[in-house]
């Protein structure tokens, strides 16, 4: 028994879900979809299909259909006289521009769909009436008047995108606020956004009132505390999870000028029960606390008659179930209510089990068999996502998922069929440079698919894993599209994005590629079956557990960097021990190096397999074994001869292919040839 099959650090589920996020069906990918989730949630699915099974894991995402960017974005087009198709037309170009990105990037997704698209359209809608109905009859969603801008001049309600301001919220630093959130995640009341504009008509649009379902977030309070608090005493929850549910739980305040202190004096009778805090020195607000959002909501009203200026800070707030838009997935009729749609953030959480559902039911499985991957106790969902998405993803997920009890989604009462809370793997920004880029922002980003004009996606994917956007925002910097056109044009000035890809086309190329030429060479063509080298066999098994242990924690970086090291060792030692047998002329000496060598192959190749999938199946295709026997960790990894058949052993060799002259299994990009 190896060490391996002997790590009690490392529990694997039985059955897994992994969810990369959906992009807006408004504009193509841009690096940081790709580098910063799309690729990160890819790698760790295929480790899972070679650790658990591939029948095991389901890898969901699908497009965004719906929601004010599409809306906007689809306007200003055809306002611009760039599109003439209607708006289903432009998400579905949209969805397979992306759809064609991820497959260039080998981002191996068991479906990408979309909320609107297809059979999983139909499921969707099918989903989220229950999941609606079943929080209203657990008496979690109320029907709230909430005033809403409307564009007097164009006779319209606005929807999110199509009003533009300042964030409210205490501390923001966005660049972009619309009507009830900015570009950084904060939620706020729309009356509270600063100086609103509608971008339909330039003008300041108006409040007027309409009617929604909201679900009762703050009620569920004490649960996010003890949620947070597991959460932080999970060493392999990444801190910056608990950190921004945190945030959310702190009191509602206000935070108003210091020079409006003599104004907040004389209305203060007026206000609910609350704390004055004075402001901190070197700060320019004091703060005004309440019991609840009633109250602190109930202080706006009267702040606001008095002319007095203030912002918000973040806290738990009622969560937007529905919206007035007519672009969007149907909600369904409550209490005599229509003509609502969902707004687009509650249904996208959820569509992941939309997804599921779709994708099971495309393999003939039972109805039901979703909740094998989302309610059982010996199975688990990791969700890849963005930093900035946190508040929905950290806060109101987990409390929608709790709100469902007792029982769960699509069935009666039975608390063994609720959904289980899923495992956030969230990421720092990956910068532009040094720079936060957005498509939206003034920075624009390189898009995948300029990126693959330059370099190859196994190349981009080496680097995008080895950033470490588990730890802090990273930049990245690749040369092609560096500002300065000297460092550009400079052949000296090493490309950052190219580090990873060195390993690749140097190192790794070099040991597949001696191990197949001394084959062919020295023993007609044939892998030598047999022990490996005891120094081999532990240095190998003890990798195999740190790799095993790292993506536990979902570290990638530190998998890079582990096979970085294990890659440079395996190669030396080839060069090593086939200089030694050389001198001694030493044919068994020469036997087991390439005994030894093309076990340290295999163990790099399975490795390596979720990061660079396309050339680690080429040396598998070469060395004539099957995906499914190779890429898989159910095996004692001592030797080849445990993938081998009993009449190999016997002839202690196994046929391979004869590799081709100065054949590469990992390729540079065309570009990078001189």
């Amino acid at each position: 028994m190896s060490d391996l099959r002997d790590n009690k650090r490392v529990k694997w589920p039985a059955r897994a879900v992994v969810t990369a996020g959906m992009p807006y069906g408004n504009k193509p990918l841009h690096f940081g979809h790709i580098g910063g989730v799309f690729v990160p949630a890819d790698a760790f699915a295929r480790f899972l299909r070679d650790r658990i099974g591939a029948d095991n894991v389901r890898f969901v995402s699908g497009t965004d259909c719906f929601g004010s960017p599409i809306n906007e974005g689809y306007r200003k087009l055809v306002e611009a006289g760039e599109f003439d198709g209607s708006i289903e037309e432009y998400v579905m170009r949209n969805h397979e521009a992306q759809k064609s990105v991820l497959e260039a990037y080998h981002v191996s997704l068991d479906i990408f769909d979309g909320s609107g698209i297809g059979h999983a359209a139909d499921v969707h809608q099918r989903v989220t009436n229950a999941f609606i109905e079943r929080l209203y009859e657990n008496g979690w969603l109320k029907r709230t008047s909430t005033l809403q801008f409307y564009d007097a001049q164009a006779e319209t309600f606005l929807n999110g995108r199509q009003v533009v301001g300042r964030c409210p919220v205490q501390g923001c630093k966005s660049e972009h606020a619309y009507a009830d959130e900015c570009d950084l995640g904060h939620q706020y009341a729309p009356a509270d956004l600063i100086a609103p504009i509608s971008t339909l008509s330039d003008a300041a649009p108006e409040m007027r009132p309409v009617e929604n379902w909201y679900f009762d977030l703050p009620a569920f309070a004490d649960f996010l505390r003890a949620h947070a608090a597991d959460l932080a005493a999970d060493p392999e929850v990444r801190p910056v999870v608990p950190q921004t549910i945190a945030e959310f739980l702190a009191p509602p305040v206000i935070f108003v000028k210091n020079e409006a202190y003599e104004a907040y004096e004389a209305v203060a009778d007026e206000l609910p029960r609350h704390a004055y805090r004075p402001a901190e020195k070197g700060k320019a607000s004091f703060e005004i606390e309440f019991e609840s959002i009633a109250a602190r909501d109930e202080a706006r009203s009267v702040l606001a008659r008095a002319n007095i200026r203030f912002r918000t800070s973040k806290t738990l707030v009622p969560f937007r179930i529905t919206g007035n838009i007519e672009w969007g997935v149907q909600a369904p009729v409550i209490e005599g209510v229509e003509g609502l749609t969902v707004w687009c953030w509650p249904e996208s959480l959820w569509a992941p089990i939309s997804f599921t559902c779709a994708v099971n039911d495309e393999r003939g499985l039972p109805r039901g068999s979703w909740r094998d991957f989302w309610c059982s106790d010996d199975a688990c969902v990791y969700q890849f996502i963005g930093q900035d998405n946190l508040y929905f993803y950290g806060v109101a997920q987990p409390a929608l998922f709790e709100a469902l009890r007792p029982g769960g989604l699509l069935d009666g009462g039975d608390d063994a069929l609720a959904l289980r809370q899923t495992t956030l793997v969230a990421n720092h920004h990956l910068l532009f440079g040094k720079t936060k880029a957005s498509s939206s922002g003034k920075v624009k980003p390189p898009t995948g698919e300029q990126l693959l004009e330059h370099y190859t996606p196994e190349q981009l994917r080496a680097h995008f894993l080895a950033l470490g956007l588990d730890q802090k925002s990273v930049g990245f910097s690749p040369k092609p599209f560096d500002p300065d056109e000297a460092k550009r044009s400079d052949p000296r000035v090493a490309d950052p994005a190219l580090k990873e890809g060195a390993l690749l086309t140097n190192v790794f190329n070099r040991l597949a590629r001696s191990c197949f030429y001394e084959a062919q060479k020295s023993c007609e063509g044939y892998l030598p079956l047999g022990p490996v080298t005891p120094e081999v066999g532990v240095r190998a098994r003890r990798a195999l557990r740190s790799y095993d242990e790292l993506m536990h924690k979902v570290e990638l970086h530190s998998v890079m960097s582990l096979m970085d090291e294990f890659i440079r060792w395996s190669n030396k030692y080839w060069a090593d021990q086939i200089k030694a047998a050389d001198a001694a002329g030493d044919a068994d000496a020469r036997r087991q190096v390439l005994v030894d060598c093309f076990f340290l192959l295999r163990v790099c190749t399975l490795m390596m397999h979720p990061i660079v999938p396309v050339g680690c199946e080429k040396i598998c295709d070469y060395l004539s074994f099957s995906f499914d026997e190779f890429f898989s960790w159910n095996y004692d990894f001592d030797s080849n001869d445990e993938l081998c058949t009993a009449a190999e052993i016997d002839d202690a060799r196994h046929r391979i292919q004869e590799l081709p002259p100065r054949f590469d299994f990992f390729k540079k990009h065309e570009s990078q040839y001189k």
